[in-house]
């Protein structure tokens, strides 16, 4: 059990995000969850919380404001001992799912700026202040969630797809940069997962269907597999792996 060590999560109320909260609550994690989820939708990850023999801080809060960011990070600063968390995982779904053209609601520049914020760029903003303040333990793991849309052309998904790709090359860019403080960085490109968030993109059943015909497996991937692999990019084994975009899809990819 690891008992004085947190795992920061940027979302972790549903779908990967929170099944990553549970396994690494199971394996002895204490959590810190900073999400904006709405009350009605929050019942299993209270459950979570009053049944979890770990810490669990809880910020309800826009973790994309920069205000509101100071004030978690000082309220942590305040609370844990220096050096205390062990990984960070992004995993804030928050994007414009529109066409380009023919449609009443097309994306512009600034859907596409907004989404790259939420699903790109403020990763880099919470790993550079949590690392400022000295909250990252030595061998930490800042890991993020990707999808295969980072190379592939899928209906309504262009601003999310161009926030991928910025949230991929800022892991590369930290695995190098932050090498010097013993920190690795990892994507995990997930396979088609049934959650709110897949069923949010217009033709996501058929997005799954076409991904039941390519799986090897011959089934769709679950939140536990990719959070299973959050687990063990958190054991100090995977110290070495770094920069990194980490299929979890079982052999999906492959088709």
């Amino acid at each position: 059990m690891v008992n004085n060590q947190f795992a920061l999560f940027l979302g972790g109320t549903t779908g990967l995000g929170f099944a990553s909260v549970k396994k690494l609550a199971a394996e002895g994690f204490n959590i810190i969850v900073v999400h904006r989820t709405r009350k009605a939708d929050l019942v299993q990850f209270q459950e979570f919380i009053n049944t979890t023999n770990v810490t669990v801080i809880e910020f309800a809060t826009d973790a994309l404001n920069p205000e509101k960011r100071e004030d978690c990070i000082q309220h942590l600063v305040e609370t844990l001992p220096k050096h205390s968390v062990k990984l960070m995982l992004h995993s804030i779904a928050k994007g414009n799912l529109n066409p380009l053209v023919n449609s009443e609601k097309t994306l512009s520049s600034k859907d596409y700026q907004l989404t790259i914020n939420a699903m790109g760029t403020s990763l880099l903003d919470w790993s550079q202040a949590m690392l400022n303040a000295n909250l990252f333990s030595d061998h930490a793991k800042i890991l993020a969630f990707t999808s295969e849309g980072n190379t592939k052309v899928i209906p309504n998904y262009g601003a999310v797809s161009a926030a991928k790709v910025v949230l991929e090359s800022i892991i590369k860019q930290m695995a190098v940069e932050f090498a010097p403080f013993q920190i690795t960085a990892n994507a995990i490109q997930a396979g088609v997962t049934d959650t709110t968030s897949l069923r949010m993109i217009p033709g996501s059943d058929k997005l799954k269907s076409l991904a039941l015909q390519r799986n090897p497996n011959n089934r769709l991937t679950k939140p536990e597999d990719v959070a299973n692999a959050v687990y063990l990019l958190s054991k100090d084994e995977a110290n070495w792996i770094t920069g990194n975009i980490i299929k979890v899809d079982g052999g999906e990819h492959l088709r």
